[in-house]
């Protein structure tokens, strides 16, 4: 579509990496500012960013190598190539890797690892929004043919020898459509932080609705070299989204169990109180017509 922004002689300036620079700038200003909000040090989370950003980018390689690995087994050359390097992998490779390396770190530092799951969830959604304009621009993560109306052609031979889009036949913008859908649930979830009932909830939120987007948005991609699994009934995207949505499910019914319970318990303490409460006020008024006696008493000598 428009692979480089501009050129001066030689330099080319790409412009998937400038917006991919662009996103990573949003996504670190938006967590600096709920983390403030939250009481967090600027500062840790500015080395938990960089931290995250460093694994996130190896996961993402590593997982689209693994979901191509019958073209990379034949090619090992290619697993250090400057189309791995400069590929930005598969998204899920790289969320999974920065879950488990941000569990790690919440554990060496003593932090809240659910208070900064939600406090990085939006900054995430509006990091993919930014960045899957440069996936537009830059031809990859394309669409399958389509003759709507709103349909877009590459026409670039730099993004076809790169990423493979077929040059001058209308495909559905997939890239464009998933940097909606991320915007939007970077609203949701930034209206929703606000309004916060516990710990955890945002994170939660993310991952079922971009999971759920994910999937669908899977059926109008084009690319090939994405991976599959069950013969091609799945992508490795859709397979990986069903098993987050059953994750989110079992998260819910957990949240919801213990809700329940600690209702119960607050409930059955509140009984024991009002129960003690009944006991002293019979008590106290087991005590009162002796009292009444002896004050007649002492008013008729």
């Amino acid at each position: 579509m428009h692979p480089f922004l501009f050129s001066i002689g030689s330099f080319r300036l790409p412009t998937y990496g400038t917006l991919l620079v662009l996103a990573i700038l949003a996504a670190v200003y938006t967590v600096t500012r709920l983390g403030r909000r939250e009481g967090f040090d600027p500062g840790r989370l500015l080395d938990l960013s960089t931290w995250l950003l460093v694994v996130a980018l190896a996961g993402a390689k590593v997982l689209m190598i693994l979901t191509d690995w019958s073209f990379y087994r034949q090619n090992p050359g290619e697993i250090f190539s400057r189309y791995t390097l400069l590929a930005g992998g598969v998204f899920y490779g790289g969320f999974l890797a920065a879950v488990f390396f941000a569990v790690w770190y919440v554990r060496i530092h003593r932090l809240n690892f659910w208070k900064v799951a939600d406090i990085y969830s939006p900054a995430i959604a509006l990091g993919q929004s930014v960045g899957r304009l440069g996936c537009f621009a830059g031809g990859c993560d394309y669409g399958k043919p389509t003759s709507s109306s709103w349909s877009v052609v590459f026409t670039s031979p730099f993004a076809h020898e790169y990423t493979g889009v077929p040059l001058g036949i209308p495909l559905h913008p997939t890239q464009l459509y998933e940097s909606l859908a991320t915007l939007s649930i970077f609203g949701v979830l930034l209206w929703r932080f606000r309004h916060k009932r516990r710990d955890g909830e945002i994170f939660v939120l993310y991952v079922a609705l971009y999971a759920m987007a994910r999937f669908f948005l899977e059926f109008l991609r084009g690319d090939e070299d994405r991976g599959f699994v069950f013969n091609h009934l799945l992508s490795t995207s859709q397979f990986i989204a069903i098993l987050a949505l059953m994750a989110v499910g079992f998260l819910a019914v957990r949240a919801a169990w213990r809700e329940r319970a600690s209702t119960a318990v607050a409930q059955g303490a509140q009984g024991e109180r009002q129960a003690i409460g009944d006991n002293a006020a019979a008590a106290r008024g087991s005590l009162a017509p002796p009292a009444v006696v002896r004050a007649s008493k002492r008013g008729n000598p």
